[in-house]
């Protein structure tokens, strides 16, 4: 199972492998705290494009297409894929994202890919 969640959340078993999905490293969290098993962040929106979006839902729609553009075009993309599937069969996988908007950020734009890739 692929969820999503806020690094600021407390860490829980029950996330499995924890991917961090941002390009910059979350303010305020140590590495200890964060717990991650690895950090993905070429597989992030470019800087242009997380600039461009700024978190502003009205642009969700058109960040998520151009997302996706991105994310096919990626060459990191064959070989995250594969992390993905890889540690899915063996438990969780838990995209972990610092974004205060939990529907409208890039690891739920990020997981719906990694879905229709499958």
């Amino acid at each position: 199972m692929i969820k999503t969640k806020r690094i600021y959340e407390e860490y829980s078993d029950a996330d499995g492998f924890r991917i961090l999905v941002d390009r910059l490293w979350p303010r305020g969290i140590s590495k200890e705290k964060a717990k991650i098993d690895i950090w993905c962040k070429d597989i992030a929106p470019s800087n242009e494009l997380r600039k461009w979006f700024n978190h502003d839902i009205e642009k969700y729609e058109e960040f998520k297409e151009k997302y996706f553009k991105e994310l096919k075009d990626n060459p990191a993309l064959s070989d995250f894929l594969e992390l993905i599937s890889d540690k899915a069969k063996a438990g969780n996988v838990t995209l972990l994202f610092s974004a205060k908007d939990e529907e409208h950020n890039n690891a739920v734009v990020l997981k719906e890919f990694i879905k229709l890739a499958r």
